[in-house]
């Protein structure tokens, strides 16, 4: 083969490879340790904040739960947003119905509330094995803050189709289990595998975000009014 005809088979073969490569850096923290996703473009802070924390969860999921008040208490601490996603895998039995009651419960009472509810059922997680325990604990969830459950949550299938959209994002994005976890800023990315690993993954961010920015903090005023932003544990 002449050297001219090798040249362009390799050129050739290294623009496609370069096609086949992921949109962004697949950065994780453990490094090596992270998912590889298909398409990032949507794995930013919202435009009012510099650092923010975007997960997708499942309400079935036992690591959900584990990692559920260590999420809120650094978005607290750190007083930045929490990006929310639900991500029902679907051999869960009664995840997707739970996801249904916090929607509902944040559009018509609060996302306070809403994220009280999320904690709730976290907490409760291994006393719901069915359909029906998790009617139960709802039942007590809406008795307990003197309101009124309405016989049908979503009548309209409103709060059924955001669920299926956010499932519908998770698999553009390519997730792969729960829960998937970023800090994010408006130029990178890392995914957290270790709750461990979750402050000293904000600090850095933070640092990073200081040093592209001079004269400024890399503090976040949180945004409470985001449709998944989610309410600090304390």
């Amino acid at each position: 083969m002449r050297p001219n005809t090798m040249n362009r088979i390799l050129l050739a073969a290294s623009l496609l490879a370069g096609l086949c490569l992921p949109a962004a850096a697949q950065l994780s923290a453990p490094p090596n340790t992270g998912n590889t996703f298909k398409d990032t473009s949507m794995l930013k802070p919202p435009a009012t904040a510099k650092v923010a924390i975007i997960k997708f969860e499942d309400l079935e999921c036992p690591a959900c739960s584990h990692a559920y008040p260590i999420v809120h208490a650094a978005a607290d601490r750190y007083k930045i947003p929490i990006v929310r996603y639900d991500f029902p895998l679907k051999m869960h039995i009664w995840s997707r119905d739970a996801a249904i009651t916090a929607r509902y419960l944040q559009d018509k009472v609060s996302p306070q509330v809403a994220d009280e509810f999320r904690g709730a059922v976290f907490a409760a997680q291994t006393s719901i094995a069915s359909k029906d325990d998790l009617a139960a604990f709802t039942r007590k969830f809406f008795q307990s803050h003197k309101l009124n459950e309405p016989f049908v949550i979503d009548p309209a299938g409103r709060f059924s189709a955001e669920v299926n959209a956010d499932y519908t994002l998770g698999e553009r994005i390519g997730i792969s289990q729960t829960p998937t976890i970023w800090v994010v800023s408006q130029k990178n990315w890392v995914q957290v595998t270790d709750m461990n690993q979750l402050y000293a993954t904000i600090d850095n961010m933070e640092s990073q975000v200081a040093q592209s920015t001079p004269g400024k903090t890399a503090a976040n005023a949180p945004n409470s009014k985001l449709r998944h932003a989610a309410t600090p544990q304390r």
